[in-house]
């Protein structure tokens, strides 16, 4: 089995969290556990628009995400700048675009971090990825939280982007703010660290098919009785999906081996 394979997905205006996205690629590849690859959200405002807001040109030698990439990761890193405390439009465009996945469970049990941007200290470092779970949830994807690894997170005395949500960088209400070398390292720690859990999540486990069989077989019966002791008689029913039930399975199985390393 070869290595997992991550995506770092990422949305910037003005390049602050691509600089992010390109450190927390440097801490995935350190850690030797799985392959990274990088990817962009596709852009939905117009040239024009872009002109006035003054945004330099896209990287066009990032590709941009699409569905059927997403399918075959088996898990995410994805940053993007605040609007007002939550996703912007670009990032909500493309999970609205993902309604196929989540229909056939694609992502199910599948870790996502996130990373992001801000123009404050207070301008949404928490809850810009907080209103985001909505979309981890519907999908069945597992949250990986950043936690404090650094000692720049516990400073008072300099403003630095990032928190126990993810890591992230503050870019000053005109832009003018670059990640700072201790943003960047934070976003690098954080790479390395979703890289160790989501090895353990995709490490192959026993196999549970058997369970799953089971679980399907009961499923696909109903328990009858027409009168009080009379013995119960055994109906076959439409099987309810029981793909999603075995993966959920597995799931928990080698969480309860995460937690034991």
């Amino acid at each position: 089995m070869g290595k997992p394979k991550i995506l770092v997905i990422y949305y910037s205006t003005y390049g602050h969290v691509q600089t992010i996205a390109q450190a927390e690629m440097r801490g995935l590849l350190k850690s030797g556990k799985v392959d990274a690859e990088l990817y962009q959200f596709a852009e939905t405002l117009s040239g024009d628009v872009l002109e006035k807001m003054h945004a330099p040109a896209r990287d066009t030698s990032v590709p941009e995400i699409t569905p059927e990439i997403l399918a075959e990761a088996d898990g995410f890193l994805v940053g993007f700048p605040t609007r007002f405390g939550v996703a912007p439009a670009q990032v909500k465009a493309f999970f609205d675009s993902t309604g196929s996945l989540w229909s056939k469970g694609a992502l199910l049990g599948k870790p996502m971090g996130l990373f992001f941007s801000t123009a404050s200290q207070h301008g949404g470092q928490e809850s810009t990825a907080f209103s985001f779970l909505p979309h981890l949830v519907h999908h069945g994807l597992i949250y990986v939280s950043l936690g404090t690894p650094s000692p720049y997170m516990f400073e008072t005395d300099a403003i630095v982007g990032g928190s126990p949500w993810g890591g992230g960088v503050i870019a000053g209400s005109d832009g003018s703010l670059l990640p700072t070398y201790k943003e960047i390292e934070i976003a690098e720690i954080q790479g390395d660290k979703f890289a160790e859990i989501a090895s353990k999540l995709a490490a192959p486990e026993k196999d549970l098919s058997k369970t799953a069989a089971t679980t399907s077989e009961k499923s696909a019966e109903t328990v009858t009785s027409e009168k009080p002791g009379e013995v119960a008689s055994v109906t076959p029913t439409s099987a309810t999906p029981v793909k999603a039930r075995g993966r959920m399975l597995q799931i928990v199985d080698k969480f309860k081996n995460l937690f034991k390393s």
